[in-house]
């Protein structure tokens, strides 16, 4: 049976999305150490505690034709810098979420995440021929919310108890997404985003 999500490497200007392998372990703990992004209670960023299952559990699913993880990597300084993926892929309906994405605090707010969403969009649109892109977020999160709008995605709902945490708590996820008839739209905001941090 042929694989939906097949491994790629994806290239802009400022990174490089590369496929995760578990000889990034290292790096990617070195990049959420700064800013301690595993502190931030709704999301998961992985720790040194927690990197092992982080990486088993996104490789399974890689296996599984569910996601497609990669590291992203500042090209400048060839250092592995955050981490996105694509993940909740449903090949039969041609729809995939782009999520897990975080980045050292250094690189956040800086033009990073427009290229990495960019790259990413082009492939989902492009290649896999997706007719619907989601974003997903905690309710708290409104720096993700606030990003994901200014990439020009349309908030659809909110599942609301959608899931339980580690702690018990419940969480309410907000979903976006863009669709292929808004694509051609979508990508040229972005591009004139993107040529603003050149």
């Amino acid at each position: 049976m042929n694989k939906w999500l097949n491994e790629i490497e994806l290239e802009g200007d400022l990174v490089r999305l590369v496929p995760l392998r578990k000889d990034f372990r290292d790096n990617l703990v070195l990049a959420a150490t700064d800013g301690e992004l595993w502190k931030c209670w709704y999301t998961s960023v992985p720790s040194e505690k927690t990197i092992d299952g982080y990486i088993e559990l996104v490789l399974d699913e890689l296996i599984k034709d569910k996601a497609l993880p990669f590291v992203v990597i500042e090209k400048k300084t060839n250092k592995v810098i955050g981490s996105t993926r694509f993940c909740n892929a449903t090949p039969q309906h041609r729809r995939v979420e782009i999520g897990y994405t975080w980045y050292a605090k250094t690189y956040q707010k800086t033009g990073v995440n427009t290229e990495c969403k960019y790259l990413l969009l082009t492939h989902a649109f492009d290649t896999l021929n997706c007719i619907a892109v989601e974003f997903r977020t905690h309710w708290y999160n409104t720096a993700s919310r606030n990003a994901i709008s200014r990439l020009g995605a349309k908030q659809d709902g909110v599942l609301r108890n959608h899931q339980i945490d580690a702690e018990g708590a419940l969480r309410d996820t907000v979903v976006f997404s863009i669709l292929r008839e808004e694509w051609p739209t979508v990508r040229k905001s972005l591009l004139f985003k993107m040529n603003q941090y050149q």
